[in-house]
């Protein structure tokens, strides 16, 4: 926390202008502190991790899920938020506010007018109070606190303002002269006047360095995700490229197959009529076959008769012809040696 803005006046004004960039579900909150001892008491500390302080915290996170949204806390130093069970719940006043990715920075006002304390966001009115009235001699301190995800938070300027000026002198009367003395007011010098301060100069100077410094930073970082979108579009080109060649191939190579398969949708046309002629043949050959055998042994076959006759007329022969041969053989002259 930086002490170096003390509040001396009990009005005031004080002015944060900040941008907030980040990935889509980014995370992390900016704490902007009115504290006493903040350096001691709160350091690096965010509304969660702090302990026992003193003032006043502005909480700027997406809590709610709405985008983003603004809080305030206030503590009187006896209450440790560090071990306080919800800490949420201490919100003195809140509103709805999408600070992320807008591309320009958002203008944060505090304003401690009398009894009415106010803050504004954007110049419009965020919430406001007329219970809580803010004490001087206290710090104004930012801190911030990162997620596993975490936003950048860019302060581009902090102003603090008074509503009166600091020293206020009363016109001086002038006094007559005693009695007796002569009146010299006519011969008094004038007043010095005081050269106007270069502060504001000075101060307008920083203030545009610091922007002509983040400004040269920012286009420098596009200039990397231009270079690096760059580098991207020319992988991809070159990989399309390679995808388109690939696809003339596939579509050539889709072209044969359905060459092929009409191909074989027409076989297998033929093969089906084919396969229904065979199998009608073979119908018809055991179906027939064994009709047709018979017809062929029945008509064209010799008769059982005949066969008989046949063989019994051989066989009669053949015993006529051995009773022949015996009888001429026992006839005949003998021979004796």
């Amino acid at each position: 926390m930086n002490p170096q803005f003390m509040v001396s006046q009990s009005e005031w004004v004080a002015e944060l202008e900040f941008r907030a960039t980040g990935p889509e579900r980014g995370g992390g909150n900016l704490q902007l502190w009115y504290a006493k001892d903040g350096r001691m008491n709160i350091g690096t500390s965010s509304i969660y991790t702090v302990g026992n302080f003193d003032g006043m915290v502005l909480v700027i996170d997406p809590y709610g899920g709405k985008g983003g949204g603004i809080r305030g806390f206030m503590n009187d130093g006896t209450l440790d938020y560090k071990n306080y069970h919800s800490v949420d719940s201490l919100a003195f006043g809140h509103c709805d506010y999408s600070y992320r990715n807008l591309g320009r920075p958002t203008k944060l006002q505090i304003k401690q007018e009398g009894n009415t304390f106010e803050i504004i966001v954007d110049n419009k009115l965020c919430f406001s109070t007329d219970k809580v009235k803010m004490p001087p001699d206290y710090y104004f301190g930012l801190t911030a606190a990162s997620a596993e995800t975490a936003d950048s938070f860019e302060v581009y300027k902090f102003n603090l303002f008074t509503s009166r000026s600091i020293t206020r002198e009363e016109p001086r009367r002038a006094q007559p002269p005693p009695v007796g003395q002569p009146d010299n007011r006519g011969n008094a010098p004038p007043p010095e006047t005081q050269a106007p301060s270069t502060a504001p100069s000075d101060a307008q100077f920083n203030d545009l360095q610091s922007r002509l410094q983040t400004m040269a930073q920012s286009i420098d970082s596009l200039f990397q995700e231009v270079k690096q979108l760059a580098e991207k579009s020319e992988g991809r080109h070159l990989e399309l490229s390679r995808n388109v060649i690939a696809a003339d191939r596939l579509s050539s190579m889709d072209q044969r197959l359905q060459g092929i398969e009409k191909t074989v949708r027409d076989y297998q046309g033929q093969f089906s009529s084919l396969q229904s002629t065979l199998k009608d043949s073979h119908s018809s050959l055991v179906e027939g076959l064994p009709k047709h055998m018979s017809d062929i042994i029945t008509t064209k076959g010799p008769r059982m008769g005949l066969l008989l006759f046949v063989f019994l007329g051989c066989q009669v022969l053949l015993a006529g012809s051995y009773v022949i041969y015996k009888r001429r053989k026992a006839n005949g002259p003998k021979k004796y040696l």
